[in-house]
C-alpha cells in the first residue's frame, strides 16, 4: 500500500524537517519539497498500520504544523 503525506511546516523549517524525515527510512520512500498548501510531500509504502504509525510520528515533530495523508486505493472502472 502506498500513501502521500502532505506536510506543512513552520516558516524557515523545511530543511530541518527534511533532515528529520530522512532518518525515517523504513517506509518513507521519497521526500519532496513542493509548492502549494504543503511544503513537503512524502511518499510512504507499507501496510495501513505502518503508514498510520508513521503519520502519528510525524505529528510529534514540533516544526510540523499540519499533515494530510492521501491513501492509494484501487478502483475497478471496468475498462
Amino acid at each position: 500500500m502506498r500513501a502521500l503525506c502532505l506536510i506543512a511546516v513552520k516558516p524557515g523549517k523545511v530543511d530541518a524537517v527534511v533532515e528529520i524525515l530522512k532518518k525515517k527510512r523504513k517506509i518513507v520512500k521519497q521526500i519532496m519539497i513542493v509548492t502549494g498548501r504543503a511544503d513537503i510531500c512524502v511518499i510512504l509504502q507499507g501496510n495501513i498500520d505502518e503508514i498510520n504509525n508513521m503519520v502519528i510520528d510525524f505529528k510529534k515533530i514540533k516544526e510540523i504544523v499540519t499533515t494530510e495523508t492521501l491513501i492509494e486505493v484501487e478502483v475497478n472502472l471496468g475498462w
